[in-house]
C-alpha cells in the first residue's frame, strides 16, 4: 500500500509538471515584451544593435544557430527579417506576421505567429 501510493503521487507529480512546462516555454514566444530563456542585457543590446543596423552577421553570431529561424533567415532576407523586429515592437503584429509568413515563419495556415518564428527572433 505504501508503494502503490508512493507510485500514485509521483506518477501525478510528474503529469501536472509536464502539464505546465509547455506553457511556460512557450509563453515568451511572439511577444517583445517578454522575455525569452536566453535573454541578457547586453545580449538584448547587441540583438538591437544588429536589427538596428541590419547586421546579419552579429545575428547570426548570437543566435548561434538555435532555432528553425537561423535555418530560415539568411544574408539576402534578415533586412526584412529586421523590419518585422521593428514591426513587432510597434505593436505592428498584423503587418509582422505578413513579413514572417512571407519569409517561410509563418504558422501552417498563415495565421499568428510562429512559435519558432519570432519567438526566436525575441531576445
Amino acid at each position: 500500500m505504501n508503494k502503490t501510493s508512493i507510485l500514485l503521487g509521483l506518477s501525478a507529480l510528474v503529469i501536472g509538471g509536464a502539464a505546465f512546462i509547455p506553457q511556460s516555454v512557450l509563453a515568451y514566444r511572439g511577444d517583445p515584451t517578454v522575455k525569452g530563456p536566453n535573454y541578457t542585457q547586453e545580449r538584448h543590446t547587441a540583438m538591437e544593435k544588429a536589427f538596428e543596423n541590419k547586421d546579419y552577421n552579429a545575428w547570426k553570431t548570437l543566435m548561434a544557430g538555435r532555432g528553425r529561424v537561423s535555418q530560415v533567415i539568411n544574408e539576402q532576407n534578415f533586412a526584412q527579417f529586421s523590419q518585422a523586429h521593428v514591426l513587432m515592437e510597434q505593436g505592428k503584429t498584423a503587418e509582422a506576421n505578413k513579413i514572417l509568413a512571407q519569409l517561410g515563419l509563418g504558422l501552417h495556415d498563415g495565421s499568428g505567429m510562429n512559435q519558432v518564428g519570432y519567438g526566436r527572433m525575441n531576445h
